[in-house]
């Protein structure tokens, strides 16, 4: 096989080198058209949809069984980051109703009075204490003024990671919920989501459920719309069940 470029000829070419080539193109083709710079409507959802499913066929079939994923949005600011604490590491059905009593206790949601609230105050609502302590470390950033979550959406993803991430408590998954849910970043990837891997598991038809690093290798050519996939993984998840 040979292929003529403007300054080299490449010649034979393995089918290893091959795929790898293809692959290059492929992905340089997604990132020329992928022109998604916030995720903010279905059809943001859609366009993102197609451009994935045209270059993989594992995610062509997730998409078969589960149609469009839906948009997963919501407002950001203290009380989102309070919710996304709430949700770690425990079902959805015990978040809500954890948040429910933390609603209850908080609304609305005042920095400055959840900084100083006893520590009986949290733990009334059901929360654990790496949680509680979560969010009275959050409480007081914003309250000093060490974190202004207004300032997040001007901030580059990475950015935005660095400055939640300094908040004792809040890690990368929730770094990567923020960014994917409130701030409606395209290439978002909380690799650690159990129910990503999951369903990572299942469509790419893998022997085990893959860690937080395998995820990152694996969804490396997805990029820049790893946020869409995971919309549809999560959907595949739920049709899983």
């Amino acid at each position: 096989m040979k292929v003529i470029g403007r300054t080299a000829i490449v010649t034979a070419l393995t089918s290893c080198q091959l795929e790898r080539f293809i692959g290059k193109l492929i992905r340089s083709w997604v990132r020329k058209l992928a022109v998604l710079q916030h995720i903010e409507t279905p059809q943001d959802i859609e366009q993102g949809v197609k451009l994935l499913i045209a270059n993989d066929q594992r995610l062509a079939h997730v998409h078969r069984m589960t149609g469009l994923p839906p948009l997963r949005r919501q407002p950001g600011g203290f009380p989102a980051l309070l919710y996304m604490i709430t949700e770690q590491m425990i079902s959805l059905k015990a978040a809500h109703a954890i948040w429910q009593r933390v609603e209850a206790a908080f609304h609305p949601f005042d920095p400055a009075v959840m900084a100083n609230a006893a520590e009986e105050d949290y733990r009334a609502c059901g929360l654990s204490g790496p949680k509680l302590n979560a969010m009275r470390s959050l409480a007081t950033a914003i309250a000093e003024g060490s974190l202004d979550c207004n300032k997040l959406p001007d901030l580059a993803d990475a950015d935005v990671i660095v400055q939640l991430t300094r908040i004792k408590g809040i890690g990368d998954w929730t770094a990567q919920i923020y960014l994917l849910a409130c701030l409606g970043r395209p290439d978002a990837w909380p690799a650690g989501d159990v129910a990503l891997q999951i369903a990572m598991q299942h469509a790419l038809d893998l022997s085990s459920r893959p860690t937080a690093r395998e995820m990152a290798t694996l969804a490396r050519d997805w990029r820049p719309l790893r946020a869409i996939a995971a919309r549809l993984l999560w959907a595949y998840y739920r049709h899983l069940k």
